[in-house]
C-alpha cells in the first residue's frame, strides 16, 4: 500500500463522504444512500478511470467500519433483552432463511436456466438482512428505542450466525465434495464452542476489567482498553474463518454487560461514523452501471423476490413466535433487503469456480444497491402501515391472535414441574461447563503448536511444560464449579423421585440418589481431564512427572484456592447478566424530587420556527437559561438529549429553571406550556 496513494485516497473520500452527509441532512434523506451513490461516482466502472488511486485499500478500511458498527450494535444490545427476545429472533431468522434459500435456489434454475451450483449460490445470497445497514439507517432516524428494532436486529444478527453454517455448506459443493455432514456439523460446532467460550469468559473478565479502569476517569485508557478487547476477539474470529462482523458484534454484546457501557457507547461514536461513511462508499466502488444496466430484469425480478419474500417470511414468522400485528409488520419491511453477506457469496462463488460467465456478483450488487435505497423508506413507513393494518384487522383475528400469544406466554412461562425445570437448566450449564474445558484444550493446544523459537529456544523446546498446568489450572476451577452444579442437580432428582419426607425408606432412596448422579458426573469430569491431558502432555517422561507432581501437590494443598475460584467466576458471570437489574436499581436509588416550580413542560407546535432544528443549534442554555433534560416524542422518552437531536412537532420538552426562565423557553419555541 503506497502511503502517498493511501493519504489521497482517504483525503478524497473524506472530503465526499463529507459533503454528502451535509447534503443528505439538508434533504432530510438516510445518508447510506448517499454513500452508496457517491462510491458509484467515484468508481472505475462509471467513468473509465477511478477517482481513486488504489481501491484496494478503500476496502481495507472499509472493513473496519463493519467492525465498528457490528461492535456499537452489540454495545446497544445488552444480555437481558437477548435472553427476552430470543424465542422471537431464533425461529424468524431460521424460517426466513430455509424459504430464500429455496426461492433463490428456484429462480436461478426455472427463470434464469443456471445450474444447481450457481443456483444454490444465489439462494445463499438472498438469504440474509444487512445488519449493517439496518444499524446505520435506524442510527441515523433515531429509532433505536423503538419496540420493534431490538427484534429487527437480533433477527438479522441470527441470520449471520446461520449464514456462516450455510457458508460451510456452499464451499462444500462448489469444490466437488458435495454436502459433506462431517464438515458442515464440524463447522457450525466449532462456531458454537466459539461462540459459548468467549461468551462466557468475556462476560467473567471484560466488565468488571472495563469498569475498574472507568473509575479512572481517564477516557483515553478506557477506549483504548476497549479497542483492543474487540479487535483481539475480532483477530481470532477471523483466524478460526468466521466472520470477524460476528466476533465484532459478541465482544459488543460482553461490553454492553459493563456498568459503564453508555460512556462506552459515546467514545466509540466518532470512529464508528468515520469508518461506516467509507464501508459504504467502498460497496458504491464494486457497481459496475452497465453490467447491472445489461442485467435489470433479472435485478428488478430478485429484487421483487428479496423484498416480497423477506416481508412475508419474517411477518409471519414474528406472528407465529407471539408478536403484535404491528411490530411484526415492522419487522417484515425492515428486514426486506440484503447487504454485505452477498457479495461475500457471490465473490466465494468466482473464486471458487472460476466460473466468469454468469453475472452473478454484478446481479447480486444490483439487487443489494436496489434494495439498500428502498430499505430506508421502507422502515419509515412501516409504522405508518403496520398502524392501518393493526387498526383495520378484524375482530375475530385479533381475538384469535391474542388468544394464541396468551398460549405462548403460559407455555413459555410454565413447566410440567418447577423442579424438572431446575433441572433441565442444572443439566444445560454442566454441558456448557464442559464445552468451556474443550474450548480451553483447543486453545492451550494452538499455543502449544505456535513456535516460540523467537523468545526463547528453552520456552520454545519446554513449552508445554508451561502451557499444561495452567491450562489444569483453568480446567480445575470450571470443573469444581460443574460440580456445585451436580450437587444441585442430584439434590433436586432425589427430592424429585421420593420427595421431601423424613422416612427412613425415603432418606437412603434419596441418598442412593445423590451418589449415583454424582458418581456419574466425577467420572465423566474424570475422563475428560485425563483425555485433554493425555494429548497435550509433554513427550519426556521427567516432564509428565513434574506436572503430575505439581497436580497432586496443588490439588492437597491449594483446593480451597479452586472452589473459591469456582464461586468468584460463577458470581462475576452472574453479576454480568444482571447489570440491567443492578443499573436500575442504582437509578430509583439515586431519583431525587425537585421542587415543582424549576420543573416546565413545553410542547412544540407545528408551527414553532425550531421544528426541525436541532438542540445544540437552539443554544437553549444561553438564551434563556433553562435546562432541556427530557423530550418526550410519543411514547418514547428521551433521557440523553445531546446537541445533535432534532426537534420534531409535537414534542415535549421537559426543562429545569425558575418561571422566568421557563417563559424565555416557551418565547423562544413558541410553543404552549
Amino acid at each position: 500500500m503506497n502511503e502517498g496513494a493511501f493519504l489521497q485516497d482517504l483525503a478524497m473520500l473524506m472530503a465526499v463522504a463529507g459533503s454528502v452527509s451535509l447534503l443528505f441532512t439538508k434533504l432530510k434523506w438516510p445518508k447510506v444512500i448517499g454513500y452508496i451513490l457517491a462510491g458509484v461516482m467515484l468508481s472505475r466502472h462509471t467513468w473509465g478511470g477511478s477517482f481513486l488511486v488504489d481501491e484496494s485499500s478503500v476496502q481495507t478500511i472499509g472493513q473496519l467500519g463493519i467492525v465498528f458498527l457490528m461492535f456499537t450494535m452489540g454495545l446497544e444490545l445488552s444480555t437481558s433483552k437477548l435472553k427476552k427476545v430470543g424465542n422471537v429472533v431464533m425461529p424468524t431468522a431460521l424460517l426466513d432463511t430455509v424459504i430464500m434459500i429455496c426461492l433463490g435456489f428456484t429462480i436461478g434454475r426455472t427463470c434464469f436456466g443456471w445450474g444447481t451450483v450457481p443456483s444454490l449460490f444465489l439462494g445463499a445470497a438472498i438469504c440474509d438482512s444487512a445488519t449493517t445497514l439496518l444499524a446505520k439507517v435506524i442510527d441515523e432516524m433515531r429509532w433505536s428505542s423503538r419496540p420493534f428494532v431490538k427484534y429487527v436486529l437480533c433477527t438479522s444478527i441470527c441470520e449471520d450466525v446461520i449464514c456462516v453454517g450455510v457458508i460451510a455448506l456452499i464451499t462444500g459443493v462448489a469444490n466437488g465434495a458435495g454436502m459433506n455432514i462431517t464438515e458442515i456439523a464440524s463447522s457450525l460446532g466449532g462456531l458454537g464452542v466459539f461462540f459459548i467460550a468467549v461468551f462466557f469468559f468475556g462476560l467473567v473478565l471484560v466488565p468488571r476489567f472495563l469498569t475498574s479502569i472507568a473509575k479512572r476517569s481517564d477516557d483515553e485508557a478506557l477506549l483504548l482498553t476497549l479497542l483492543g478487547c474487540c479487535f483481539f476477539v475480532t483477530f481470532i474470529a477471523y483466524k478460526l474463518d468466521y466472520s470477524f462482523a460476528l466476533g465484532a458484534f459478541l465482544i459488543g454484546v460482553i461490553g454492553s454487560s459493563s456498568e459503564v457501557r453508555t460512556r462506552l457507547v459515546r467514545l466509540v461514536e466518532p470512529l464508528r461514523n468515520m469508518f461506516a461513511a467509507v464501508f459504504f462508499v467502498s460497496i458504491g466502488l464494486l457497481v459496475n452501471p452497465a453490467e447491472c444496466w445489461a442485467n435489470w430484469p433479472a435485478i428488478l425480478l430478485l429484487t421483487l423476490v428479496v423484498i416480497g419474500g423477506k416481508l412475508i417470511n419474517c411477518t409471519a414468522g414474528a406472528l407465529l413466535t407471539g408478536v403484535d400485528i404491528k411490530t411484526s409488520i415492522q419487522m417484515g419491511f425492515s428486514l426486506a433487503q440484503i447487504g454485505e453477506f452477498a457479495y461475500m457469496v457471490a465473490l466465494l462463488y468466482v473464486t471458487a469456480t472460476g466460473d466468469m460467465d454468469k453475472p452473478i456478483y454484478q446481479i447480486v450488487v444490483g439487487v443489494s444497491l436496489l434494495a439498500t435505497m428502498l430499505n430506508p423508506m421502507m422502515i419509515r413507513y412501516s409504522d405508518k402501515v403496520g398502524t392501518y393494518v393493526e387498526n383495520k384487522c378484524p375482530l375475530r383475528i385479533k381475538n384469535i391472535l391474542s388468544g394464541y400469544r396468551g398460549f405462548l406466554s403460559k407455555y413459555r412461562h410454565s413447566g410440567t414441574c418447577e423442579k424438572r425445570a431446575a433441572v433441565r437448566r442444572y443439566i444445560v450449564e454442566i454441558i456448557l461447563i464442559g464445552v468451556l474445558c474443550f474450548a480451553v484444550a483447543v486453545a492451550f493446544s494452538i499455543l502449544t503448536e505456535i513456535d516460540w523459537s523467537n523468545f526463547s529456544e528453552f520456552f520454545d523446546s519446554h513449552k508445554k511444560l508451561f502451557f499444561v498446568p495452567v491450562m489444569n489450572v483453568v480446567l480445575i476451577t470450571l470443573l469444581l464449579l460443574a460440580l456445585r452444579i451436580a450437587k444441585s442437580v442430584a439434590s433436586t432428582v432425589s427430592e424429585i423421585i421420593v420427595g421431601k419426607g423424613e422416612a427412613n425408606w425415603q432418606v437412603s432412596i434419596r441418598s442412593v440418589v445423590k451418589h449415583f448422579v454424582m458418581s456419574v458426573f466425577v467420572i465423566l469430569a474424570f475422563l475428560e481431564l485425563i483425555t485433554i491431558n493425555a494429548n497435550l502432555m509433554p513427550d519426556e517422561i521427567w516432564a509428565r512427572w513434574v506436572i503430575f507432581g505439581v497436580f497432586v501437590i496443588t490439588a492437597l494443598f491449594g483446593w480451597r484456592f479452586f472452589v473459591k475460584a469456582g464461586q468468584r467466576v460463577s458470581r462475576h458471570f452472574r453479576d454480568a447478566l444482571e447489570v440491567d437489574e443492578k443499573l436500575a436499581k442504582i437509578s430509583r436509588e439515586v431519583t431525587f424530587t425537585l421542587p415543582e416550580d424549576i420543573i416546565g413542560k413545553v410542547e412544540v407546535l407545528p408551527t414553532s420556527p425550531i421544528v426541525g432544528r436541532n438542540v445544540g443549534s437552539l443554544n437553549i442554555r444561553a438564551e434563556t437559561g433553562a435546562t432541556v433534560v427530557t423530550v418526550v416524542r410519543g411514547e418514547t422518552r428521551i433521557r440523553n438529549v445531546g446537541p445533535r437531536l432534532e426537534i420534531l412537532a409535537g414534542d415535549t420538552l421537559i426543562a429545569m429553571g425558575d418561571e422566568e426562565q421557563i417563559a424565555k423557553l416557551k418565547s423562544l419555541i413558541g410553543g404552549e406550556s
